[in-house]
């Protein structure tokens, strides 16, 4: 079944974004995926940690149970930080190929009743409903999601589009 419609372009992104990251990150160095730009910017490996653990928040507003107990190494304002252990390319990407097929049958069978439920607190909504942080949390993906295919780019790879 496919998502509901006040989801649908939402969930398109979360399926682009699940193979187009894979693409970006998968072929870089175990050295590259912890290359920061600078003091205040994040790595790889924070990027993809922090995506996973935002789809894992999300799946929890729409009911969904799913975690790893690393996780909140990359929860909303942690820092990405030199020499801090974070799990290897192969963990994360394990994590990430996971929750990603998780959340794609999630968002094609969650129930109206959950979408429309409202908000007060978390994620911005400018519905005021759980299908407006399903919305904006796909925003923030994509957002960080450039992030890893412009940090690639920044090291010397080809760019994955265009």
């Amino acid at each position: 079944m496919p998502a509901p419609a006040v989801i649908a372009a939402a969930a398109e992104n979360y399926r682009f974004n699940s193979g187009f990251l894979e693409k970006t990150v998968g072929d870089l160095s175990p050295e590259e995926w912890l290359r920061r730009p600078d003091a205040r910017g994040n790595h790889i490996a924070w990027i993809v940690g922090h995506v996973v653990w935002t789809r894992k928040r999300l799946l929890e507003r729409l009911g969904t149970q799913w975690s790893q107990t690393w996780l909140e190494s990359f929860a909303r304002g942690a820092k990405c930080e030199d020499g801090a252990t974070y799990p290897s390319i192969d963990v994360l990407l394990g994590a990430w190929r996971e929750v990603s097929g998780v959340l794609a049958s999630t968002l094609d069978s969650v129930p109206d009743d959950v979408l429309a439920t409202p908000v007060t607190s978390g994620p911005r909504s400018a519905d005021g409903k759980v299908s407006g942080i399903v919305n904006f949390l796909a925003i923030h993906e994509t957002y960080h999601v450039g992030q890893a295919s412009y940090l690639r780019s920044w090291m010397g790879h080809k760019g994955l589009m265009g």
